[in-house]
């Protein structure tokens, strides 16, 4: 039974040596185990700050960029109905040039005057169609000089001034095209 006594008298020495080494560890260490749990938990009261900052700067970049956006989509929607608006007048404008012309020549083929409206149609969708100003600007030129001729083949033929039937320069103008 000594036997057995000795190995376990000899573990709860090693045992009690481990447990004693294990105590001197960490009362040699406490102070530096203090410094590094107070600096972890500045560390993390510094990093919950700077978050809340950063939280609190995205907070206020995402309203910048709504109140811009929403301008902008306010601005856009004010410009879409300008567009609209005017696209419209141009159309109002272009059926009563239509009118126009079925008055001044009454014996005008309906065909006719609906290949003059819609050859006018198709140069204001092409100027409103044109990617970029310089397009754009030719298009409403080209528009302005048909309607205009247009126009003028009408007033003379109303003022007796052609003894034209048919407005030739306006028909001119669309052979071209």
């Amino acid at each position: 039974m000594t036997t057995l006594i000795n190995p376990v008298i000899s573990l709860i020495k090693l045992f009690h040596s481990v447990k004693d080494e294990n105590l001197h560890w960490k009362k040699a260490n406490q102070d530096q185990q203090a410094k590094l749990k107070h600096a972890r938990v500045l560390a993390e009261k510094a990093l919950e700050t700077e978050l809340k900052k950063k939280s609190v700067q995205l907070a206020h970049e995402i309203t910048l960029l709504r109140t811009k956006n929403d301008a902008e989509l306010s601005m856009f929607k004010t410009k879409c109905k300008q567009d609209i608006k005017d696209y419209k007048q141009y159309l109002a404008s272009l059926d009563q040039l239509k009118r126009s012309i079925q008055a001044s020549y009454t014996h005008l083929p309906e065909a006719v005057a609906f290949t003059i409206h819609h050859h006018a149609k198709h140069l204001l969708n092409q100027m409103w169609e044109a990617e970029n100003f310089e397009q754009k600007m030719q298009h409403e030129i080209e528009l302005i000089k048909f309607m205009t001729t247009v126009h003028e083949d009408t007033r003379l033929h109303l003022e007796g001034e052609t003894n034209e039937k048919l407005p030739e320069r306006t028909l001119n103008l669309i052979q071209q095209k």
